[in-house]
């Protein structure tokens, strides 16, 4: 983890930040661990060499930036920065992203999968990219059961009042709005299969399932807000996910 020949490090989500300041505590307890057998051994210079991170360090957000304080690790010599706006766009506004050309290298920590306009702008000026994907995003395994319940518990509790507000949810990543799309679709589909099935007259006034138009979302970026919209869907777009900025945006009109 050679950071010398790096113009800068950009670390897009606190997940990608300390999966990475875990990688790097190891091989600061390696290197420990050696040093106190060898002090002279050439394996510890070498891997002492190759411990330092590029700075600046360019985090995403706050969240982001705070896993830093969050580990035992001297980070006095390096520059922790932020962009005014937490998304792609706002690191490609910072001066030390947009003063990077042609040759010039970049390492990024991140995740798989994800918005791809940091780096298709940056390739496309010339700007060498390396990236290390630290996680996937995957649906949790009990997402659908957690789910149902809650589907189950508001339905019991819910009116069928008009001026009820729609439960709010929010939408951080494309991959998020996919896998909540499948939990909220395949439960209606289920509902509707058993409603044809069964036999008994059912209640026509007791709602058994939402679809996805019974809530309203908060959406990180204009990406998620167009994925939305094109499904009709009423929203509030948000450029971060700090709690005042979803408040903000939940006691504005959409």
């Amino acid at each position: 983890m050679d950071g010398g020949e790096y113009k800068a490090l950009v670390i897009v989500s606190p997940t990608a930040a300390a999966s990475g300041l875990v990688a790097w505590q190891s091989l600061e307890h390696e290197k420990r661990k050696y040093k106190a057998k060898d002090s002279n051994g050439k394996y510890v210079q070498r891997l002492s060499e190759g411990l330092s991170l590029p700075s600046p360090l360019v985090a995403v957000g706050e969240a982001t930036a705070a896993e830093f304080s969050q580990v035992r690790i001297d980070t006095t010599d390096y520059q922790i920065l932020q962009p005014q706006t937490a998304n792609n766009e706002g690191m490609l506004a910072m001066p030390e992203i947009d003063s990077l050309q042609a040759g010039d290298k970049l390492l990024i920590w991140r995740g798989l999968g994800g918005r791809r306009l940091l780096v298709d702008t940056l390739q496309a000026r010339g700007v060498h990219i390396d990236s290390i994907a630290w996680y996937e995003r995957i649906m949790p395994i009990d997402a659908i059961a957690e789910y149902q319940q809650w589907q189950q518990d508001f339905l019991t509790h819910s009116t069928t009042s008009s001026q009820q507000p729609k439960p709010i949810v929010v939408i951080s990543s494309a991959a998020a709005f996919e896998h909540w799309s499948n939990i909220v679709n395949d439960e209606q589909s289920k509902t509707l299969k058993k409603e044809q099935n069964s036999d008994a007259v059912a209640d026509k006034t007791q709602r058994l399932a939402l679809t996805l138009n019974d809530f309203s979302y908060v959406v990180l970026g204009e990406r998620l807000a167009n994925m939305v919209a094109a499904q009709q869907l009423s929203y509030w777009r948000v450029e971060d996910l700090s709690p005042d900025t979803i408040l903000s945006a939940i006691h504005s009109k959409i």
